[in-house]
């Protein structure tokens, strides 16, 4: 088939997280080559939209043409449009093109600018819905395109075949991320035919772009010869994804992120490897089974932000790092959510610097601690009767009560925190670092040093 293509005509988003840029973000993550025709620039940033500077009809229709008779575009999608006149000129343009054309009716912007003028919203239904592949309206806007009130499931069902029935689209999905409830459904509408797609809301204020990836990832997979229904289960997937994994940058309601669908896989992969030459470091040097601890080492280390949230986000090595005659031996190869303690000691690091990726228990002595503060490294020191009664009774709320004491004390992460036990549990010494062959290596001296001594 070749490289697959898709086009989006929309406005430009100087912010970054919606319209044009948002579009050539998702088809890029989706393997698919993005070309694009602004038909309006918006100054706009996370707060507001400022302002919107429309393009020329004449400009927009050359954009469109020298992209057409030059690639061999398997899909377009719109997104905002604007105007009458911008529309009439799309929807003349595109009457004749033989492929999939994903229509995403914006007409507010989240902070409530206007973005399709009222009188363009009857043109957009006239002459745009009919040569449309599929429609994706928002609650909101699938109120406006129908005037049908939409407040359950059974409401957006007859919003949906009245888009299909009556407007001319040959496939709608009315999006219900808006509607009360825990679950974000969606209803597609399809020969005659309804099917729920289901996901759990995720809680964010940062959702700017969702509509524009959205409809941007069904263009990209119909570019590249999916079905509808397969399109839209995709993108679907592909935008609680970027919401899941949305950033939190500007002072308004920040933007979700796209490019997560190839960055977490691409950061796990990294994780992965930097844990394995870490465990090569400290089984090649026999001085550190001299700090293996009673309850056994492991190592751990995180995905970056936005990507570390819990447990499953953090690396660590399954029944642990363990004394082999005189060496230490990884029992298995590094996997995802295979720590619980010593994960939730690092997530509490990173709620104070997110830079301090890794961490490592080791056996802990007066001597140790000594050693760690003779070769430069910073070292915290807490006695366990210090912890609140009721936090002790809780399993896995000790160790992270520690670390934030610690943190507190020193004003910045310390290189190591000294749990110097109570009764039933033994001393542990805890050492962090930027990613895992840093922690090794900072073992592997305290060792060398703690041998030598």
């Amino acid at each position: 088939m070749g490289t697959p293509i898709a086009l989006t005509i929309a406005g430009s988003d100087s912010s970054g997280g919606a319209g044009i840029q948002a579009d050539l973000k998702t088809f890029a993550a989706l393997g698919v080559y993005g070309a694009s025709v602004i038909v309006a620039i918006t100054a706009q940033n996370t707060q507001r939209v400022k302002r919107v500077y429309e393009v020329s009809s004449e400009a927009i229709e050359e954009q469109i043409k020298a992209i057409l008779e030059d690639f061999e575009v398997g899909a377009i999608k719109t997104g905002m449009l604007h105007n009458t006149e911008i529309v009439s000129t799309v929807a003349r343009i595109l009457k004749d093109f033989k492929h999939p054309l994903v229509v995403d009716p914006v007409i507010l912007a989240k902070d409530g600018t206007q973005l399709l003028k009222e009188e363009a919203i009857k043109t957009t239904i006239k002459e745009l819905f009919p040569i449309a592949t599929i429609v994706t309206p928002n609650k909101h806007e699938a109120e406006k395109l129908t005037e049908i009130s939409i407040k359950n499931i059974e409401d957006m069902k007859l919003a949906a075949k009245k888009i299909v029935e009556s407007y001319g689209a040959k496939a709608v999905v009315v999006k219900g991320g808006h509607l009360n409830g825990n679950e974000a459904v969606d209803v597609i509408y399809y020969e005659g035919k309804y099917k729920e797609l289901k996901t759990s809301k995720i809680i964010t204020k940062n959702t700017h772009g969702t509509g524009c990836i959205f409809s941007a990832a069904i263009a990209a997979e119909l570019a590249k010869g999916e079905d509808i229904q397969k399109a839209v289960e995709v993108a679907k997937l592909f935008v609680t994804q970027a919401i899941a994994y949305s950033l939190a940058i500007g002072k308004g309601q920040g933007p979700t992120n796209p490019t997560s669908w190839l960055q977490l896989p691409a950061e796990k992969y990294n994780v992965l490897e930097n844990m394995k030459k870490a465990i090569e470091i400290l089984e090649e040097n026999r001085e550190v089974a001299n700090l293996v601890p009673e309850v056994q080492m492991n190592l751990v280390m995180s995905l970056p932000k936005p990507y570390a949230k819990d447990i499953e986000h953090i690396a660590g090595i399954p029944g642990r790092i363990v004394k082999v005659g005189n060496k230490v031996k990884a029992s298995s190869q590094p996997s995802f959510g295979a720590s619980w303690h010593m994960a939730r000691a690092l997530l509490k690091v990173m709620e104070f610097d997110e830079n301090f990726r890794a961490a490592m228990n080791i056996k802990y002595s007066k001597s140790i601690e000594d050693v760690i503060r003779s070769v430069g490294f910073s070292v915290i020191s807490y006695e366990r009767s210090e912890e609140p009664l009721e936090l002790r009774k809780k399993e896995g709320e000790s160790i992270p009560w520690l670390v934030e004491r610690a943190i507190k004390k020193s004003g910045k992460v310390p290189d190591a925190v000294c749990d110097l036990g109570d009764w039933g549990k033994e001393p542990l010494i805890y050492v962090f670092g930027k990613d895992a062959v840093e922690v090794a290596n900072k073992v592997v001296r305290i060792a060398r040093e703690q041998g030598s001594g």
